[in-house]
């Protein structure tokens, strides 16, 4: 397959009037032939989107543990220019977290995108910043639990808090597991978070939410993440998780390669205003924000991945391909996903188009072309 005339994208690099050549599922050359078998007409073609952190979409949630429930959301993503994806759980009692895993298990290899893993999401939090997680299955650090997940389905990310009692060395062991730790809903102040590091926690999960911020005494996690060049930051670019002048001093103050994009989506995503639900938390949708009834906590985003990029190319007026290693090459990087993340020579073809207002046209899976509607 040769597609021509695209707007190419790719981090460091970019390329207009340009065509690709795609031989089994893999890029092997990049050039400028005008006779192809896809014309993009000037549209962008990027990487196409690694989404670490994304709980559902459209109705359905990975905690639904229904096979028909994580094909509706992977086809979901891949409608918002996604081609890889780790599936995110909720805080959950044991048995259903097995049982939500051993669905993964069976479902991921017909997946319709890329699933190198599934992304861990509690249940070791700290209760008095549970968020939107259901404290009713809060719990300590549990070596011996997160085993038994891994080894059902492979965990790629494990977001937790890493002041409770034996965090430490749970992080130390998951990274011997190849799994990355990633502070969560944490009360953690700086010295906690440092700790950790040299244990190997390596992320910090929807930077600034659910999280100590910054004050002039004690940075906390929120400073950690702006002072420490280790760490890696997932970020919810829609300007609500995050201020707009927030996302702004992240990007004047953090290195572009430690910054992930995400979409921390729930199955309020592509829904309508109205009632729903999260991790058995009674949910209320509003002008696009998803918040618990409750206590109106922010109980994850109906973010649009592309809409990420696009907000944040309006507040840094950055070239495109100076940011959008944030919404694939660092993730690859950071997973271990050597043939994912650029568009070039020896690379997956996994690919989106987008016009110019950054909506998605379409997508390339390993190198199979996908209109979307």
């Amino acid at each position: 397959m040769i597609i021509t005339n695209a707007h190419l994208i790719s981090p460091g690099f970019e390329k207009e009037g340009a065509s690709v050549l795609i031989k089994d599922g893999k890029i092997i050359e990049i050039g400028e032939v005008s006779d192809g078998d896809i014309d993009l007409g000037g549209k962008m073609l990027l990487p196409g989107f690694i989404d670490i952190h994304a709980h559902g979409a459209d109705g359905a949630d990975v905690c639904d543990a229904s096979a028909e429930s994580l094909e509706h959301i992977a086809r979901t993503k891949r409608k918002e220019g996604v081609t890889t994806w780790l599936p995110t759980t909720l805080t959950q009692p044991v048995d259903r977290l097995i049982e939500i895993v051993e669905t993964l298990r069976d479902w991921a290899p017909s997946a319709p995108l890329n699933i190198p893993g599934m992304h861990l999401e509690g249940p070791f939090i700290n209760i008095e910043q549970a968020g939107a997680q259901n404290p009713q299955f809060v719990r300590d650090p549990d070596l011996n639990e997160l085993h038994q997940l891994h080894q059902i389905f492979p965990a790629k990310i494990l977001s937790l808090a890493p002041e409770l009692p034996g965090a430490c060395e749970v992080i130390r062991e998951a990274k011997g597991m190849g799994i990355i730790s990633s502070a969560a809903h944490t009360k953690a102040d700086y010295e906690t978070v440092t700790r950790a590091m040299t244990h190997g926690l390596k992320h910090l999960t929807h930077f600034g939410n659910a999280m100590t911020g910054l004050h002039h005494r004690e940075i906390g996690v929120v400073g950690a993440g702006l002072l420490e060049d280790s760490l890696k930051l997932e970020l919810i670019a829609d300007g609500i998780h995050l201020a707009p002048e927030m996302l702004e001093l992240i990007f004047a103050k953090v290195p572009r390669e430690n910054i992930m994009l995400i979409s921390d989506s729930v199955s309020a995503s592509w829904q309508a205003d109205g009632d729903t639900s999260l991790g058995g938390l009674d949910v209320v949708i509003k002008n696009g924000e998803a918040r618990l009834k409750s206590n109106g906590a922010l109980a994850g985003s109906t973010l649009r991945y592309p809409r990420g990029l696009r907000l944040i190319h309006e507040i840094t007026e950055e070239p495109l391909c100076d940011l959008v290693a944030t919404t694939s090459w660092n993730q690859a990087c950071s997973l271990g996903l050597t043939n994912l993340g650029k568009i070039e020579a020896g690379f997956d073809a996994d690919l989106v188009v987008l016009n110019k207002d950054f909506e998605v046209e379409g997508t390339f899976f390993k190198g199979t072309y996908s209109s979307s509607p």
